[in-house]
């Protein structure tokens, strides 16, 4: 357990209880999550990677991956006020490419599924500004976070102790 002081001297709440250790109790599992992971990378920009993996996490409220994703972007070079601004990227779109732009929104669509489909104007815009094979890593992409999200969410996964570069 970590405890760290807060301002003024006052305590952090005690962190929280993993349920269960998935990658242990299920490696088979783990090893083909991160063979889906790493095969939907290929060819996609890692600074946009980073974004479309914290992006989701936020959806999803996935602490640890937000900590990962996060920690993994600002060691790569990502700056802190676009990771801060990514929640709020309708409002601040100014912050990032078009392509950025399409990869949040389709990264939204594909997250948030209980509206429907992928609205076709979401999937446009991203056609338009990826090549048929990005798009198609781009959609493993976010699939792949979120399956880990869920993986994080369900077994409450501690944030918190997370290295970057260590996955």
């Amino acid at each position: 357990m970590m405890i760290t002081t807060a301002p003024e001297n006052e305590v952090l709440l005690t962190e929280h209880t993993p349920r269960l250790d998935w990658m242990t109790a299920a490696p088979e599992v783990f090893k083909a999550m991160l063979r889906l992971d790493t095969a939907a990378k290929n060819g996609i920009d890692p600074a946009l990677l980073n974004l479309i993996k914290i992006r989701a996490s936020q959806i999803n409220q996935c602490a640890f991956c937000l900590d990962m994703h996060s920690k993994d972007a600002i060691a790569a070079g990502e700056t802190a006020e676009r990771i801060i601004q990514l929640n709020a990227w309708n409002e601040s779109k100014h912050f990032y490419t078009a392509r950025e732009i399409a990869a949040i929104e389709l990264t939204e669509a594909v997250t948030v599924l209980t509206d429907g489909f992928v609205p076709d104007a979401v999937y446009r815009q991203a056609a338009a500004l990826f090549t048929e094979t990005e798009l198609a890593h781009l959609i493993a992409a976010v699939v792949a976070i979120n399956a880990f999200n869920r993986f994080g969410v369900s077994t409450r996964m501690v944030p918190g102790h997370y290295t970057p570069g260590s996955h």
